[in-house]
């Protein structure tokens, strides 16, 4: 008999298994609104506890300001977080830093959650345990360097980061969708070497809209990693707290994306 995928209950397996949700997250504290676009540690913990049992390792490729670390401090599991920019390593270091200390984890807590600076391109060259599960969330292409986002203005009058970096290195600064799209598929064949037989994998991944055309990123993220992972379903995460704007009127329909998918796959 296989082992039990998670600790939960049956009453709460069952809520797991709607094909969508409403999530709105709590406000996000003064070091996690510097990241331009990150997600919110409180759904991270509903997708590494029904995935992990506790003490198990997940890893995030492209861990940013540091949620999924968070997420796995405050639900007892190992992780391990992959950050191109040091600037963002560091306030994602300072963040779990500042939960643990709060939560005074240093000294009871058995398990360990790190941050490594690095490519997630080389992800085959660093030596990490065997993963039980990813999380993880890719730059939605180069949308925060496109000028017409009206958030991206409000975050220049704020004086906050607008996008992730700098470096060319950066999936983010990729002005081409062919070229972006094939850089993230080579990384995430490579996040799958790196997983245990039978380990799930979830990409939080919306399609991407630039004027009136749209670049279906999810959908296209999800056919090609069919390659060399198994596809289980989608689970799309709703934001009703999202304001409306009469964007196209009176003369073109312009949809407003209110909603995120959860790509699910597992590794055979």
């Amino acid at each position: 008999m296989p082992a039990p995928l998670n600790n939960l209950t049956p009453k709460e397996w069952v809520k797991f298994q709607k094909s969508w949700f409403v999530h709105n997250p709590p406000p996000r504290d003064k070091t996690k609104i510097l990241h331009p676009a990150s997600f919110p540690e409180s759904l991270a913990v509903e997708l590494i506890r029904f995935f992990t049992r506790k003490g198990m390792w997940v890893l995030d490729p492209m861990v940013g300001s540091g949620s999924t670390l968070i997420a796995c401090a405050m639900t007892g599991r190992n992780g391990i977080g992959i950050e191109l920019s040091p600037y963002w390593a560091k306030i994602a270091e300072t963040r779990l830093n500042e939960f643990k200390a709060q939560r005074n984890l240093f000294e009871d807590d058995p398990t360990e959650q790190r941050v490594i600076v690095a490519d997630a391109r080389e992800i085959d060259q660093i030596e990490i345990p065997l993963i039980d599960y990813v999380l993880t969330s890719p730059p939605y292409w180069d949308m925060l360097r496109w000028e017409g986002r009206f958030r991206q203005e409000a975050r220049r009058a704020k004086g906050l980061p607008r996008y992730y970096s700098d470096d060319p290195r950066d999936l983010g600064n990729i002005k081409d969708y062919d070229q972006f799209l094939d850089e993230l598929v080579r990384i995430y064949r490579k996040v799958a070497d790196k997983m245990r037989s039978g380990a799930y994998m979830t990409i939080i991944v919306r399609n991407v809209k630039k004027g009136t055309r749209l670049y279906p990123l999810a959908w296209e993220l999800a056919l090609r990693l069919r390659d060399f992972l198994e596809l289980m379903s989608e689970r799309i995460w709703c934001q009703d707290e999202q304001k409306l704007n009469i964007y196209g009127y009176p003369s073109t329909w312009v949809s407003i994306s209110m909603h995120h998918y959860c790509l699910i796959f597992r590794k055979p």
